[in-house]
């Protein structure tokens, strides 16, 4: 047993003695430099988030350097003096030495680690750091350096130059980090089964759940393990002075070998069946990795007489990005099982390409995705399986794939209780022109598929088509969807009235311009029956109220103008990565805007939304006179305002209409209300449930591709809006929470907020340069306006001649509004992107100067603390030198 005073002794002699020099302030200034530049690139900036996601895909690199750094002198310099025999001779074991030493070098690492703390300093003077994520993230770095600390006191011990040793241990510390970046063969494939063993045994893998907030008993393990089975080697090497050279010199070696290998293949096997079991600490702010009450609360209430069935098709590998999809699943599943008791049956079956198990997961409805990953430097494409089928024996619920950016535990959940219950509520889809249900669209003469929104309702509720023509029953329907119901003829328009006048749940979505289709705008005629096509069919079916929708919009109190769209500069601040492709009329609702309100807090549908984006949207408000309860849901940011119907749209070429690509544009400074819930406060006749959103474009299936894959690094809220809306008037808010359940959007708040003057004076000068360019182009036009009206009063001039005279002026002056119309326009595209490019380079060198603190600020604790010693130190040697002995100055 290891005597804890000589231990300690050996401890302090060793540990000190790192900081009793120059080089080791030096290395730890190198190592909190090189982990600001992994930390702090440019991607840093890019993916503008306050984490250390940049540093995780580094650090195992880092620690290449480091380990060797601390550990090189820890054997070799005591073989150098010619102190190792005499350590030796003193009373002590061989364990007690070994382990004062690793503690001493494990002392030393933490220290550096303590300084390199300057990195989650920055992000809170730039950003707003998750702290569980950060001490999670940090507790990996500790635990996984002070694993590789035995790999370098190995590579010391087998020499007596430090300098070896550093190479040693650098070579030694490398087996557990490089299979990560090594292609893995095929042959090893083909005998494990496994395509990504390699990478499963790397330091990086097992860092990954620390890097998202979690600390996994698997992780602990594995850095335990490679801290255990290097210090018992090197215990062996320590002890090979006691029998090296006798007569059992080889069979000891042998022995000790075999024991070597009985100790890693014991720790490999302890690692296997962790491995089956996730055990992990969520440290996240928002607890992401934690069943929440409303699940446990599910479970509990589940009927034992039907047990639910979940069975998960996963494939046995998947790419990189959809090991922490896969890690959770496995890991929730687990905790269904443990809580569902006989309630819920697991079954997780492992899919291999082109296996029986395969072709099962298909008859369910469960598909592969293919997905492009990188491995071992080369492209790839995976077929990935990552579903689950939820079975009661009544119902069933089939979930094809599990998306990166969609909770788990949300999909679990929801599915479950649907299976369970032996009812489910009604959600009617009002029929028209917008087909969402699907069906034949007249306005293009082709069959529409159904939308997206439609499916996604499905897992929860019955969905039923509902027709206008006649009246809708009151009683059959939880919750009536109508989206563009400005499109309906007067009796549809009429019935629709009636059933929300009778206070029904009613969920509206209307657009002064639906982008996905402009030709189905309210001021648009409704589409020719039979398409129109070529003259053909009767003339088109009148709307009601000429689709101003306003018998509608009267029963709800609010103001609605039918044919104006409102813009927001918002986007351009948010996202001036997308300047070029965006425009204002694509609204983004955000707490960033300046609007505290711009999702009400106060509302379950919206407080804990992020982000959302509208499309040429309309906007409403209540009237003064209304007596019902107008709550807003949706806000734009200041910097925004109103477009009318002729500023910012014209007539197609073959019909339809086209948007023009720089209106002038004025902002009102005001803050628009793009959604609101409308109900009856108790002084009002009418008995009013409804939630109206000015915008069709939200819940086109554009938006669950985003969602599902946060293309374009969008986390948008479009889709959990509309399904909270839902819920809301189905009166069943159990699933709004676990929409909730998402990372918050840590964004680097003080670049943002130095970036954002620029953009804006950007948004200035290209709204001054439209402004003046369209002024130009009215004055050359009123210019040929008013020769030809000199023409027409002409008396000495004939019908004939004045014709004549007109059509050659006419002729004349359109050459030239032409030729000043392209300069015009070439004259302000230039402008607009003098400006861009100059915006850019504003953005660029703030992001410059907040990369060069990042870099430069962070070793200033490390480098005073080394000044601080060596000028300690310096006072000291001169204490201790006799007034006789110094030079004096002359």
């Amino acid at each position: 047993m290891p005597r804890s005073h000589v231990v300690f002794s050996i401890f302090q002699r060793n540990a000190w003695s790192y900081f009793a020099g120059t080089l080791g302030y030096l290395f730890m200034v190198v190592f909190v430099v090189l982990g600001a530049l992994a930390a702090f690139q440019q991607q840093f900036f890019a993916n503008n988030l306050a984490n250390l996601d940049q540093l995780n895909q580094w650090y195992p690199l880092l620690l290449l350097f480091i380990v060797p750094a601390i550990t090189m002198g820890t054997w070799s310099d005591e073989k150098k003096l010619g102190t190792e025999e005499l350590l030796f001779t003193l009373p002590v074991s061989d364990l007690e030495v070994l382990l004062g030493k690793y503690w001493a070098v494990s002392k030393v690492f933490s220290i550096i680690l303590v300084f390199s703390l300057t990195h989650t300093l920055v992000l809170a003077w730039i950003g707003d750091p998750d702290w569980g994520l950060m001490f999670a993230n940090y507790l990996g770095y500790w635990l996984a350096g002070c694993a590789l600390l035995g790999c370098g006191m190995l590579g010391s011990y087998l020499t007596n130059s430090s300098t070896v040793g550093f190479v040693l241990g650098a070579v030694l510390a490398g087996i557990p980090v490089v299979p990560q970046y090594i292609p893995q063969p095929e042959f090893v494939t083909a005998l494990t089964g496994n395509d990504d063993l390699f990478s499963s045994l790397s330091v990086a893998y097992h860092l990954r759940p620390f890097g998202l907030g979690l600390i996994p008993l698997s992780g602990i393990v594995y850095f335990v393990s490679i801290a255990v089975i290097t210090l018992y080697i090197n215990l062996v090497l320590i002890g090979e002075r006691h029998w090296r050279g006798g007569k059992q010199a080889g069979s000891m070696g042998l022995q000790y070998a075999v024991r070597a290998v009985a100790v890693t293949v014991t720790l490999f096997a302890v690692n296997a069946l962790v491995a089956g079991h996730n055990a992990d600490i969520d440290m996240t702010s928002e607890r992401l990795y934690t069943l929440t009450p409303t699940t446990r609360k599910l479970i509990s209430e589940l009927d034992g007489k039907r047990p639910v069935t979940i069975q998960a098709f996963v494939s046995a590998d998947v790419p990189r990005d959809y090991v922490p999809v896969k890690s959770t699943l496995t890991g929730l599943l687990s905790q269904y099982r443990q809580l569902g008791g006989g309630k819920i049956t697991i079954r997780q079956v492992e899919v291999q390409p082109f296996s029986e198990q395969a072709e099962e997961a298909r008859r369910y409805g469960i598909v592969s995705r293919s997905v492009q990953s990188e491995r071992g430097g080369r492209l790839q494409v995976d077929d990935v399986f990552l579903g689950a089928v939820i079975n009661s024996g009544a119902n069933e619920v089939v979930i094809p794939f599990f998306d990166i950016a969609i909770p788990v535990e949300y999909e679990l959940t929801r599915s479950v209780r649907t299976v369970a219950s032996a009812e489910r509520k009604t959600i009617g889809i009002l029929e028209t022109d917008a087909k969402i249900n699907g069906g034949f669209d007249m306005s293009s003469f082709r069959s529409q598929p159904q939308w997206r929104i439609v499916e996604e309702l499905k897992k929860q509720y019955n969905v039923e088509t509902v027709q206008p023509t006649g009246p809708i029953d009151d009683k059959k329907y939880d919750v009536l969807v109508a989206v563009l119901p400005s499109s309906l003829n007067q009796q549809g328009m009429a019935n629709l009235v009636d059933y929300v006048r009778k206070g029904r749940p009613t969920l509206i979505f209307d657009d002064p311009i639906p982008a996905f289709n402009p030709s189905l705008a309210p001021r648009q005629p409704k589409p020719r029956p039979g398409g129109g096509m070529m003259g053909q069919g009767g003339p088109p079916e009148p709307k009601a109220d000429g689709g101003q929708a306003t018998s509608l919009v009267n029963l709800l109190g609010i103001e609605w103008i039918f044919d104006e769209v409102v813009w927001d500069n918002t986007i351009l601040s948010l996202h001036p990565e997308y300047a070029d492709v965006v425009r204002p009329e694509m609204v983004a609702i955000s707490r960033q805007s300046g609007v505290a309100t711009a999702f009400n807090p106060d509302n379950e549908v919206t407080s804990g939304l992020q982000e959302l984006l509208a499309f040429f949207p309309g906007t409403l408000k209540a009237r003064s006179n209304s007596k019902l309860k107008f709550q807003p849901l949706l806000k734009t940011g200041p910097d925004s305002g109103l477009l009318a119907w002729d500023k910012l749209v014209r007539p197609g070429f073959f019909g339809g209409v086209e948007i023009e690509n720089n209106p002038v544009r004025k902002a009102d400074e005001y803050s628009h209300i793009l959604a609101a819930q409308i109900t009856s406060d108790g002084k009002s006749p009418e008995k009013i449930d409804a939630i109206f959103v000015a915008d069709t474009d939200m819940i086109s299936d554009w938006f669950f591709m985003v969602r599902e894959r946060r293309m374009y690094g969008l986390d948008l809220d479009n889709v959990t809006f509309v399904l909270n809306c839902v819920d809301q008037l189905a009166d069943d808010g159990s699933y709004i929470n676990l929409r909730k359940r998402r990372a918050k959007h840590r964004t680097l708040l003080r670049v943002e907020q130095a970036s954002s003057k620029f953009v804006a004076e950007r948004t200035a000068e290209s709204e001054k340069a439209n402004t003046e360019a369209q002024k130009e182009l009215d004055e050359a036009k009123a210019r040929f306006a008013k020769q030809v009206e000199e023409i027409r009063n002409d008396n000495n001039l004939d019908d004939v001649a004045k014709l004549q005279k007109i059509a050659i002026a006419q002729e004349t002056e359109q050459r030239r509004v032409s030729v000043a119309e392209a300069n015009i326009e070439q004259a302000k595209e230039k402008r607009v992107a003098e400006s861009r490019a100059k915006t850019e380079r504003q953005i660029r060198s703030i992001e410059s100067r907040y990369w060069l603190a990042a870099v430069f600020l962070p070793p200033i604790p490390a480098i005073l603390l080394g000044l601080f010693v060596w000028a300690w130190r310096l006072q000291n040697e001169q204490k201790d030198i006799s007034p006789a002995r110094r030079v004096k100055k002359v």
